[in-house]
């Protein structure tokens, strides 16, 4: 035996250290178990005092709670969708997903919850989305980007899941709650701008028709033309895209070549239909005046810089993310929607 233990004993290990536990935080802090459980947990509160000791002591240990735990005890997953059903072609393109994603990460910074990202793949049905959306994975969604023939409404108007949409719903169905802003008077501004810098032969770049920011912009449009005794002089759809919104540009300019101002309810389709004047040897906005809607960073860079409509996409992401937590946090919470009004920053291009 003894010579046993003379052969081993340089090859001893040493007992592993355990990870610290609850009892270690709750015997360090000087309090039970369960409240410290609780303090980590949201569960019931407590004091301001106990909790700073909690703290304190998980500092002290270097503790990390078990989300696994954690998840089992308070039946929920720590994690909130983004539902955005585009493909992915337009999301990794387009800056207005950039800027809502800026938004929600910037108000889940101090929280334990993750960001999930849904996104349509081509040919896929929004049924889909709804079933890993019910199926427990998340404690709600976000729905951004989202058309009259999506599912999503109607679907998560009927779920026991929170849900808030950025951007006003078609269906307005009890339940819904969103956070936008407000796009007819934006169209309004933008028309009203235009005509009150005496341009008469005015055109638009619209939006996709089966979203509700497209149509309330191009409504408002048109009424700030019926303000100033004016009529359309054209309208062609660029679907919130560069390419769409030179396509459009170059259609209205072969129907009428006398328009001399064009309202595009998108700075990225503005950007379209900046490179078509170009192309076509007019100058902005001496030949035609330009106001697009968004205020992206690329409406200030562009050359001349763009007159356009603020669309204040974080903060909206930042306040749908407030208000989807606290709908997860106290069920019931008869949330109203968030409205934002529009400004026009105005630069040179009108």
């Amino acid at each position: 035996m003894s010579s046993l233990n003379q052969g081993t004993r340089g090859t001893q290990v040493k007992p592993r250290r355990s990870s610290p536990t609850l009892e270690d935080v709750a015997a360090l802090s000087g309090v039970s178990r369960s409240t410290v459980s609780r303090a980590i947990n949201g569960g019931a509160r407590v004091s301001a005092r106990t909790q700073a000791a909690i703290d304190a002591a998980i500092g002290e240990l270097g503790f990390t709670p078990n989300r696994a735990a954690r998840s089992l005890a308070t039946s929920r997953a720590d994690s909130i969708a983004l539902v955005i059903p585009e493909p992915d072609g337009r999301v990794l393109v387009d800056p207005f997903f950039a800027m809502t994603l800026n938004g929600i990460t910037e108000s889940l910074a101090d929280t334990e919850v993750q960001l999930v990202l849904l996104m349509a793949r081509k040919g896929e049905k929004a049924g889909q989305i709804i079933r890993y959306l019910r199926s427990g994975h998340v404690d709600g969604a976000i729905v951004v980007s989202h058309h009259k023939a999506d599912a999503l409404e109607i679907e998560l108007a009927d779920a026991p899941l929170p849900a808030v949409f950025i951007g006003r719903p078609w269906h307005g169905r009890q339940g819904l709650v969103f956070v936008d802003t407000d796009n007819y008077t934006g169209g309004l501004l933008a028309a009203r701008h235009l005509a009150g810098r005496g341009y008469r032969r005015i055109a638009t770049v619209t939006g996709p028709a089966d979203m509700t920011a497209a149509q309330d912009r191009t409504e408002g449009w048109r009424a700030g033309l019926a303000e100033a005794g004016l009529v359309s002089a054209g309208a062609e759809s660029g679907h919130f895209t560069t390419e769409g919104g030179a396509a459009a540009a170059a259609r209205l300019l072969d129907a009428d070549p006398g328009i001399d101002a064009i309202f595009a309810a998108s700075d990225l389709m503005a950007l379209g239909v900046l490179t078509v004047l170009r192309e076509r040897g007019l100058s902005v906005p001496g030949d035609v005046a330009l106001v697009g809607y968004d205020n992206h960073q690329l409406a200030a860079s562009s050359k001349p810089g763009l007159t356009t409509v603020v669309n204040p996409m974080v903060e909206m992401a930042r306040r749908a993310s407030e208000m989807l937590l606290r709908e997860i946090e106290e069920p019931g919470s008869r949330l109203e929607p968030a409205i934002y009004p529009p400004e026009l920053v105005i630069r040179q291009s009108a």
